[in-house]
């Protein structure tokens, strides 16, 4: 018995090794892609379209619910 555990520590020693390799690897590469997809997000211009069509909606809504705000700002311009 002594000589199979033996082989087995020996045995998981290397592949433990390579194993915890591998998952580094593994593990560096996701974070690249993920690193890497979020710069390109970052340098998307659609997060500042979303954001102007926001703004647009917002307008409209606000313009629709309250008309005579508006008629009071064109007089006062």
């Amino acid at each position: 018995m002594n000589s199979q555990y033996v082989r087995r520590e020996v045995f998981c020693g290397n592949t433990c090794h390579e194993l915890k390799r591998f998952w580094e690897r593994e593990i560096g590469k996701q974070t690249y892609y993920r690193q890497s997809e979020e710069h390109r997000l970052g340098r998307s211009a659609l997060r500042k379209l979303r954001e102007e069509w926001k703004q647009r909606l917002e307008t409209k809504l606000r313009l629709r619910n309250n008309p005579e705000e508006v008629e009071r700002q064109t007089t006062v311009s």
